[in-house]
């Protein structure tokens, strides 16, 4: 069997794992040691995943120990794997009902990443997969999650990320989105019309946690020549429903906590 392995990598993922056999911190001299590296090597190793958030150096001992950017990841993992366990059969009832293919998705520097997807039964078919990661701003589920995000984050991904043209139809005028996210607000719903693909079009609605926070979406995509826009407002009270159902099952309640 070939070796596929990055040394660089794999360095870094082993001190990873040392890190965090250390709560309160180690120092990088003891690091180095402990993984037979040289502390210069070990030293740039670690300021990478300092940039990054996987490791912290406390500012007064000088000590290593791990970032917030690890607890990130493992809670979306965990997060992500109960999500799909519970939205399944709503997701399946709805791709059922509206014959069209249905995703489910979560937000992640800027991008919505595909968590899940269940079939159209149609024989024309969107030709994505779970794990891709599309632009948040161009489609209706990463519209459905920012509208209920705080207005200072949402500044911060399209500070970062911008709003790209991807299609003709993209919505790249800040005012535009902005009015775009408000209106998404009003009514629990995105429309995506050709924005993120040509001849394609989305109804998406978001998805709430048992806190209230905004955590994932649900979306209905199609070919345009079957989803127009008189189709896509048919579809709309199912995607919403279809949301409000996970959001149920994930403990959102609506009187009680306000997104």
């Amino acid at each position: 069997m070939e070796d596929y392995t990055v040394k660089s990598v794999d360095k870094a993922l082993l001190l990873l794992e040392v890190v965090s056999e250390h709560p309160d911190g180690i120092a990088i001299t003891e690091l180095a040691q402990s993984v037979g590296m040289y502390k210069s090597t070990v030293h740039r190793l670690l300021g990478t995943m300092m940039r990054r958030g996987y490791i912290e150096q406390d500012p007064v001992s000088g000590r290593y120990k791990l970032g917030y950017t690890v607890l990130d990841l493992g809670m979306k993992l965990l997060s992500s794997i109960d999500l799909r366990r519970e939205a399944m059969p709503a997701l399946q009832e709805l791709a059922l009902a509206s014959g069209e293919v249905v995703h489910l998705a979560l937000l992640d520097r800027g991008s919505v990443v595909y968590i899940e997807k269940v079939e159209s039964p149609n024989t024309i078919r969107m030709h994505s997969r779970v794990g891709t990661r599309v632009p948040v701003h161009a489609t209706g589920l990463g519209k459905a999650i920012l509208a209920f995000l705080p207005k200072r984050e949402v500044q911060d991904i399209v500070r970062r990320y911008g709003l790209p043209r991807l299609t003709p139809h993209t919505i790249t005028d800040a005012d535009t989105f902005w009015a775009s996210l408000e209106e998404t607000r009003s009514t629990g719903f995105a429309f995506d019309i050709e924005e993120h693909q040509e001849g394609v079009c989305c109804v998406a609605a978001p998805i709430f946690a048992h806190d209230g926070r905004v955590m994932a979406a649900v979306s209905v995509s199609g070919p345009a020549l079957r989803m127009t826009r008189e189709r896509m407002v048919e579809l709309v009270p199912l995607v919403k429903r279809t949301g409000e159902r996970i959001s149920e099952r994930l403990g959102y309640r609506r009187e009680r906590v306000a997104p």
